[in-house]
């Protein structure tokens, strides 16, 4: 319904020769579309679309910020990540000029950036960021509003691949609270919040823990997004190296094997690919030693 209506409202705008409500109807639809997991179709309409901006709004415009800061998120979860920064670090640049450094619109790239930095493996390049997002946001909107919350989430990956999980569970303890006060059990949200919280115990050796955090935040992607959501898959594979570890062999080759199934449909040079895959293959080789061990 929604992809439809921004659909509608492209041609109408190209229709009309507005290219204003063009450059907007576009980004809505592709960001709608990288949500959805359609990154070929978003990433040649984020292309497209930015010229338009550019020519239409100017080059340091907020119109312009905007699709470079949506085409970064695509950038991240199609794991083209210096092309993420560049267009995280221009929208950002755009918005403290137009907006100033306390706003939240400024919070939000921030918050990006730490996420970016997280899905690299920079913790400690990214931990400012998100301190950043979550202080900026927190001052406007007040300690309980699930987009603080947010921010608290990805804070705390951050703080954790610093090395300080402790602190990092407090925060996102303090998140999932609000998340599941303002959405419900089921919500996006919730099950990063889950994920991040079953990693800290994976960590530690409580493997029953982790086991479960890992196994609901799945479901509740599934739920939200579909069950071939490429968004499933970070979560899948980390699954799957539990389920390796808890000696479940053939558990563990169904996660990493429906992971790289995803990854190989929608993102096949994305970097988590290649661990789905060492440990499909790592799976797949014990289960045959396992077979003929039996037969023997």
């Amino acid at each position: 319904m929604a992809e439809r209506a921004f659909v509608d409202a492209v041609a109408r705008a190209r229709r009309d020769g507005s290219d204003g409500g063009r450059v907007l109807a576009q980004c809505e639809l592709a960001s709608l579309w990288r949500m959805r997991g359609g990154y070929r179709r978003a990433g040649l309409l984020f292309a497209l679309t930015l010229p338009v901006a550019e020519r239409v709004f100017g080059a340091a415009s907020v119109q312009v910020a905007t699709v470079c800061n949506e085409w970064g998120v695509w950038g991240k979860y199609t794991g083209r990540f210096e092309q993420a920064e560049g267009l995280y670090l221009r929208a950002l640049t755009i918005l403290e000029a137009v907006r100033g450094g306390e706003h939240e619109d400024v919070a939000t790239v921030c918050h990006n950036l730490g996420g970016l930095a997280h899905a690299r493996g920079d913790h400690h390049g990214g931990e400012p960021w998100g301190r950043r997002a979550a202080e900026v946001r927190a001052e406007i909107l007040g300690e309980d509003h699930p987009r603080v919350a947010a921010d608290l989430a990805a804070w705390a990956a951050l703080v954790d691949g610093c090395g300080r999980p402790d602190e990092a569970e407090v925060l996102l303890r303090r998140a999932l609270v609000v998340f599941e006060a303002a959405y419900g059990p089921w919500h996006h949200d919730v099950a990063a919040a889950l994920h991040n919280l079953a990693a800290i115990a994976h960590r530690r050796g409580d493997l029953e823990t982790a086991l479960a955090h890992y196994t609901r935040a799945l479901a509740v992607k599934d739920a939200v997004l579909g069950p071939g959501h490429p968004e499933s898959t970070i979560t899948l594979i980390n699954l799957g190296a539990l389920h390796r570890a808890l000696h479940q062999p053939g558990r563990a080759h169904a996660c990493y094997s429906r992971a790289a199934e995803v990854l190989e449909r929608v993102a096949p040079d994305h970097p988590h690919l290649a661990a789905a895959r060492r440990g499909q293959a790592a799976t797949a080789a014990g289960l045959a030693a396992d077979r003929a061990a039996d037969g023997a």
